[in-house]
């Protein structure tokens, strides 16, 4: 089967073109599909500003004229060489799987096609047919861990020399995440302000990224976790008005919870007491924020985490594939978490 792990596309990248011929990066982070689907681009030779050897093609495309995939991957480049035909903005598009359906029961095609997936499900026809076909490969893209949100920093910042303090990193992680792209852009818009200072430290975070908005998500995510039912109506109603979306704080509440769920399940199968995890597991949330976890590791039971993460990584599915209820899943799905936690805490 050609598929991979998410963490495996960067051992992949160097030798991609030569093993296949079929891409389809897919995932929630569209910010992480678009700069992965740029990289085999590149990797493939594409000058994007060269019709000859790239090809750009939208859904209306393929739908308007089913065979012009076929066509485009069997052309010959007019100098030579492979050329590179990028599909954006698929889903379960019935003319573009036909057609990779195609190509997979013929010989190897001429060129490189690379598909820009949206969040797909295991039974989608485009991730079946990829993840079978000997030319192809599907390629996952999820929201960063810590451990790749870590690895982006230090990327970004060694380019400029700059270092930067625990604490620092504490808080900028807490503002990262969800979308690689806009995770990178914050981390260079710090870079830029800090160039030239050596070390970047928390009042530089908070002065950058902090303000990047009217609102921050924390104070939402913050009151969900208290069980502050008045202070999330206070705080969603800023973050609306700031016109930050309010996605961001059901994905920031999500990473919260997942957190402590692992934590417990720690606590229960180790036996240990709360301030050894949060010296472990916990060690690298904000110090200013212990003192909430704590509170919550006391209050909620492995099941009760287990039942709210997964209510959150529904509404998170829900609110990408019907983008129009994107405030009402969310803001609902913050309250009935938030009226667990009041539960959890009395």
């Amino acid at each position: 089967m050609a598929e991979i792990k998410a963490y495996e596309f960067d051992r992949l990248l160097p030798r991609a073109t030569d093993l296949y011929k079929i891409f389809l990066v897919y995932g929630p982070d569209r910010g992480l599909v678009s700069e992965r689907a740029s990289e085999l681009a590149r990797k493939a030779g594409a000058r994007l500003d060269d019709p000859f050897s790239f090809t750009r093609l939208d859904l209306s495309d393929i739908q308007g004229d089913p065979g012009r995939v076929i066509d485009e991957m069997n052309a010959i480049g007019l100098f030579g060489g492979s050329n590179v035909i990028w599909v954006k903005g698929s889903g379960s598009d019935k003319a573009l799987t036909d057609a990779l359906q195609s190509l997979n029961s013929g010989p190897a095609p001429q060129n490189i096609l690379i598909i820009e997936g949206g969040d797909l499900k295991k039974t989608s026809a485009l991730r079946k047919i990829c993840e079978t076909a000997s030319v192809a490969v599907a390629i996952p893209c999820y929201a960063d861990d810590v451990k790749s949100l870590n690895a982006l920093i230090d990327h970004e910042l060694s380019g400029e020399g700059l270092r930067i303090t625990a604490d620092a990193r504490s808080l900028l992680l807490e503002s990262l995440g969800g979308d690689r792209v806009a995770s990178r852009n914050e981390i260079r818009k710090l870079a830029l302000y800090c160039r030239g200072t050596g070390s970047i430290e928390e009042q530089h975070v908070m002065d950058i990224i902090g303000d990047a908005s009217a609102i921050s998500t924390d104070d939402a995510v913050d009151c969900v976790l208290k069980g502050d039912l008045p202070g999330l109506h206070r705080a969603v109603q800023k973050i609306v008005s700031s016109k930050t979306p309010i996605f961001l704080v059901l994905q920031s509440c999500l990473k919260q919870f997942q957190l402590l769920d692992t934590m417990r399940a720690e606590m229960d199968e180790k036996r240990l007491p709360i301030a050894q995890v949060m010296q472990t597991t916990g060690r690298h949330i904000h110090f200013k924020r212990k003192p909430l976890f704590e509170r919550a590791l006391k209050g909620w039971s492995a099941e009760g985490l287990a039942r709210e993460t997964n209510r959150l990584q529904n509404a998170v599915l829900q609110s990408r594939q019907r983008a129009a209820l994107e405030d009402t899943v969310a803001f609902q799905t913050l309250l009935a978490t938030a009226l667990q936690s009041a539960r959890a805490a009395g």
